[in-house]
């Protein structure tokens, strides 16, 4: 069996194991991430992806924002990676250069997200219909920070448009440490399969930095696949890790041993509590709104999980959660 690797760097940065939880908008923020750190076996950790306008506007305002919680992270989650978008060159390297000093152990940009919002800005995937652009974003933020400097980005507009070769060219050219492919164009959103051959094409032009592979890797069997089929040098999982919390884990009991954790339905209780407890300590004005979008998540492979929902869609305040989550797997503990 080829496994996952036991490490990689980005830089001078060790990474280990190999293994990177993807930024996700409105999931990975600092409380998700130290749960995910918890559960053992991330190597590296991303915030979500972050306005780099944002970054710059509350930098000058001086003032706490949104945009700012984004990029807050606890000691513990470190190595951790601040993902930055947008499409000025001298916004997105100020925006780098605060990420640096908020002491954040790498920089990447987003060439990925098919939102759009984002893209009609020409960000995110915007920007893989003009290299020159990605070029200039590269070296202008390359010549602002002394940490690594990564990117993440699809595998081009749509079929007829495929950059992601030239993305790599570009990202060995302008000084980059470790590059992430997600092999899905901008065209087909998170639809269809994600073509792993196009991470392996890219694994063989790419000759001086790391290629990390991302794209529908549900279970630590299709970690190994990956780096079997691509021999790319870290995999990075994203949709998979929300409801599935355990997947890092997994992947490195998998590659020890043969065998992983499968969560029973205890686990599954006492990892949701543990959530929601995180989720009511840090007080956030939407934290209610966040347990009813992460019980979507987390309430995959529960049984009745749809019952579970309901009652935690229907309730209004955190306690009222609270009680009926313990109530409602008291019910199904006694019931196994």
């Amino acid at each position: 069996m080829v496994k996952v690797p036991a490490q990689f760097h980005i830089g001078p940065v060790l990474i280990a194991p190999a293994t990177v939880l993807a930024p996700m908008a409105g999931v990975t923020d600092t409380v998700f991430r130290r749960l995910i750190r918890q559960q053992g076996g991330c190597g590296l950790l991303m915030t979500e992806f972050t306005s780099s306008h944002g970054v710059v506007a509350t930098q000058k305002a001086r003032k706490p924002t949104r945009t700012f919680r984004y990029l807050a992270f606890e000691p513990e989650e470190h190595p951790i990676t601040a993902q930055l978008f947008g499409a000025d060159p001298k916004v997105m390297a100020e925006a780098a250069r605060v990420c640096q000093d908020l002491g954040f152990d790498a920089v990447d940009i987003n060439f990925g997200c098919p939102v759009n919002k984002v893209v009609k800005c020409n960000g995110g995937s915007g920007c893989l219909r003009d290299l020159p652009l990605v070029r200039r974003i590269l070296t202008e933020v390359r010549k602002a920070i002394t940490i690594p400097l990564t990117m993440k980005f699809r595998a081009g507009w749509n079929d007829k448009e495929l950059v992601y070769l030239e993305m790599g060219r570009l990202a060995e050219e302008c000084g980059l440490q470790a590059i992430a492919l997600h092999p899905r164009t901008r065209e087909q959103g998170y639809a269809g399969r994600a073509d792993w051959s196009r991470i392996a094409a890219l694994k063989a032009a790419t000759k001086t930095i790391p290629v990390i592979g991302n794209g529908d890797i549900l279970t630590p069997e299709d970690a190994c696949r990956m780096v079997a089929e691509t021999g790319c040098d870290a995999v990075m999982i994203g949709r998979a890790a929300a409801s599935n919390p355990w997947i890092f884990r997994q992947i490195q009991e998998y590659v020890t041993t043969g065998s992983y954790f499968r969560p029973t339905e205890r686990d599954r209780y006492d990892m949701m509590r543990k959530y929601y407890d995180m989720m009511s300590d840090q007080a956030a004005p939407d934290t209610v709104g966040k347990m009813k979008q992460f019980a979507t998540y987390f309430t995959h492979g529960v049984r009745n999980g749809s019952k579970l929902r309901t009652i935690i869609y229907q309730s209004q305040t955190v306690s009222e959660i609270l009680e009926k989550v313990d109530a409602f797997f008291q019910g199904e503990l006694v019931a196994a």
